[in-house]
């Protein structure tokens, strides 16, 4: 395969090409849930020491530039079916860019949607000024009394919109991965869920199963 396909040259107009930079690798592993939740009770002095791109690509928070962004919202039909509540329910919309100092795309594009009744207890929840959270999500949630019993992610694949491509700086031919993750109380509740695209070509994703023993 020709190194262009691989995108490991870059073709500039009116330049010669130019070797691509090679990007950081992220291994997205499920156990990376449980990690969290172990975390989540930590005291604020051990959460703010490491998150979970630390814990998925190896870096550590000084490597990193976070940003977020938050806004209200309402449920569209497709939201309102993946969180269980009706459509036009009141949200809090959070998006998310986490990258590489050392490099201007980020990991992945994330918007994640909460049910502003289930977390507006708590004003801090409402507020993009608090980002980056120590602890993430799973903290955040156990600050209104809500334990997370399980996480449900579907993963599919297709080629970028020219927006993500562009944003995510994907080399010609690159396809995505879609993570659709939906995070469920102890009382069976979605209580949070979240849309994830990663880059085809610095993710990894490895499902590890543990098998109850005969």
């Amino acid at each position: 395969m020709a190194e262009q396909d691989e995108g490991l040259i870059e073709k500039q107009h009116d330049r010669c090409d130019v070797v691509r930079t090679a990007r950081t690798k992220v291994l997205r592993t499920n156990r990376r849930h449980q990690w969290e939740k172990d975390r989540a009770r930590q005291p604020k002095a051990t959460r703010l020491q490491t998150g979970s791109t630390e814990h998925d690509t190896g870096l550590t928070v000084n490597d990193l530039v976070f940003h977020s962004a938050y806004q209200e919202s309402t449920a569209d039909q497709r939201i309102a079916d993946a969180l269980g509540v009706p459509e036009g329910t009141p949200l809090v919309e959070r998006t998310y860019r986490t990258r590489h100092a050392a490099e201007t795309a980020p990991f992945a594009l994330v918007t994640s949607y909460l049910v502003r009744a289930l977390v507006e207890s708590n004003p801090k929840l409402l507020d993009a000024a608090n980002e980056p959270w120590p602890g993430g999500t799973q903290n955040q949630l156990l600050s209104v009394g809500i334990e997370l019993d399980r996480i449900e992610e579907r993963v599919t694949a297709r080629p970028p919109t020219p927006e993500e491509a562009e944003e995510l700086e994907l080399p010609p031919g690159t396809s995505v991965f879609l993570v659709r993750k939906r995070s469920y109380d102890v009382n069976g509740r979605v209580v949070e869920m979240s849309d994830v695209t990663l880059a085809g070509d610095r993710t990894e994703v490895l499902f590890a199963t543990p098998l109850e023993r005969w």
